[in-house]
């Protein structure tokens, strides 16, 4: 069974930054992703970003991040960041990674994944 460990959130002005953590342990085959979701107070987990456990260089973003986080995973290990930068009010909300299928159409929904960390939560300031 897939563990992860999400970990990096923290309060941050507005047009901050932040890099969080996922530590991923246990089987991670290569059909894999690992994504980024977060929830705000009241709304839907939505997607944030996501990368392909084995395909080079298949990552994904919603709109909403393009251009201002930046998914990546250390070569060779089991860990996977999300650098925020640029931070903005909406932004913030408690952030989950997770893993699931990879689909190559860079659609992930929270229902479609299968393992899930506990959440670090991110608070941007104006």
């Amino acid at each position: 069974q897939v563990q992860l460990e999400d970990s990096g959130g923290g309060l941050v002005q507005a047009g901050g930054s932040l890099r969080l953590a996922c530590a991923a342990s246990g089987p991670m085959y290569t059909s894999y992703a690992l994504g980024w979701f977060r929830q705000a107070p009241g709304k839907e987990r939505e997607f944030v970003a996501a990368i392909s456990w084995s395909v080079v260089g298949s990552t994904y973003y919603a709109d909403s991040v393009k251009g201002r986080f930046t998914i990546s995973r250390d070569s060779g290990g089991n860990t996977v960041y999300l650098q925020m930068n640029s931070l903005k009010p909406e932004d913030a909300a408690v952030y989950y990674c997770a893993v699931g299928p990879h689909r190559y159409s860079g659609n992930y929904y929270p229902s479609l994944m299968d393992y899930w960390g506990k959440g670090t939560l991110v608070t941007v300031s104006t």
